[in-house]
């Protein structure tokens, strides 16, 4: 009996990997490359709509976070991720005819409702025996879908935009198909406090994180603010093709995920999180400044690559850091808030950068960008962390 459970389960958490990479590949592809080329080539939208289109698919996102364990404890997860996905594949589907702006966000946003369903179950499918391999696992698809979606569309939309389009819809209708063999059961979601009793826990853990929230916001807001004129910059400013794009993506990604590992234990072994965060943010910053100037495809890869290496230096110290303020025993609760002050940048960096863009061109996206990360450096630079120490303190009480 326990080996047809066994079998049960490690057959059920392939299904749902692979609908979690169709998802996330369609996602990334969506998000970084259709909605900005498509809505700006295909249907001659300005760079604020599709800006407010981005922040309208992650606000979306972000709220239905809150009430997705609510349908899980009711229904099964089957019925939850099957209606998620069906309604996105009906906002991806209704972009063609999205030539006004409002149709063209609200597409957008009805495409966000599919989006956390699908994560929350796979969470929720983690044994406790093999937390942290499975863990890694789902990390990894997650990473491997949203970062290959824009590259492949980068380089089919060179070739056809209607096939690539038609290319994302089929993705999305396949994964749809995909939950037909998922488990009818509910998810094995842990019991909740009282939500009175919630809001007061979180109001002590925000009092004592207060010194954390610019960081996470900022650089959140900075680097989504990019997402709506990247492709557009990239072929007017910088003069590359879709091709040579998706070329700079992937060895920036291909670096950034490279040098975690050996990041993080550097940061680990030299316990210097401050100097890591100080350097990374200050790097970062640094190569959007010369994005911003216009120079050849050549320097742009050499500025990939270090904006590559710049992230894998801030994410390992940045999480160690963000780690060390979750209190004993509450660590749902606390990555809850980090996630909810995160994803506030998600939501406004788009839009954002979108009005930047349309007010002032889309060089001045970069530079104000790269004014927010090194802001941010320069906070941690001169902030002493004892102050962040004795925060620590207070939350741990």
């Amino acid at each position: 009996m326990r080996t047809n459970q066994s079998y049960s389960f490690g057959a059920e958490m392939r299904l749902i990997s692979v609908i979690l990479f169709i998802v996330e590949f369609v996602r990334g592809a969506v998000l970084v490359s259709l909605l900005p080329i498509y809505g700006a080539k295909t249907l001659g939208l300005a760079p604020d709509v599709i800006g407010a289109a981005i922040s309208a698919h992650y606000l979306v996102d972000t709220l239905l976070k809150m009430v997705t364990g609510y349908l899980l404890d009711r229904f099964s997860t089957r019925i939850v991720v099957q209606a998620g996905l069906i309604i996105s594949l009906i906002g991806v589907y209704c972009l063609q005819f999205a030539e006004l702006p409002w149709m063209f966000i609200g597409a957008a946003a009805l495409y966000g409702i599919g989006m956390s369903p699908i994560w929350i179950v796979c969470l929720t499918k983690v044994s406790k025996q093999r937390r942290a391999a499975q863990m890694g696992l789902l990390y990894t698809i997650w990473m491997a879908g949203l970062g290959s979606g824009p590259i492949v569309c980068n380089i089919l939309l060179d070739v056809s935009v209607s096939f690539t389009y038609n290319l994302l819809v089929s993705l999305s209708v396949a994964a749809c198909l995909l939950t037909l063999f998922m488990s009818k059961e509910r998810a094995d979601t842990p019991i909740r406090m009282p939500l009175r009793k919630q809001l007061a826990i979180l109001k002590g853990r925000l009092r004592a994180m207060r010194l954390l929230l610019p960081g996470m916001i900022l650089q959140t807001t900075g680097a989504s603010m990019l997402v709506p004129i990247l492709p557009s910059f990239a072929e007017q400013e910088l003069g590359l093709t879709g091709t040579q794009y998706s070329i700079l993506l992937t060895v920036g990604g291909i670096l950034a995920a490279a040098g975690l590992i050996p990041m993080g234990k550097l940061s680990d072994k030299m316990n210097g999180k401050k100097w890591f965060l100080v350097a990374g943010f200050a790097a970062f910053a640094l190569g959007l400044c010369m994005l911003a100037s216009g120079l050849g495809f050549w320097y742009c890869l050499l500025i990939s690559a270090v904006l590559g290496l710049s992230y894998s230096a801030i994410l390992p110290a940045w999480n160690a850091l963000l780690a060390s303020y979750v209190p004993p025993k509450q660590e749902g609760l606390g990555w809850g808030v980090f996630s909810t002050f995160e994803g506030i940048g998600v939501m406004i960096g788009p839009a954002a950068g979108g009005l930047i863009a349309a007010w002032n061109g889309e060089i001045a996206v970069f530079w104000t960008s790269a004014v927010l990360f090194g802001l941010i450096g320069l906070f941690y630079l001169c902030f002493p962390f004892q102050a962040f120490a004795a925060s620590k303190k207070a939350i741990n009480k």
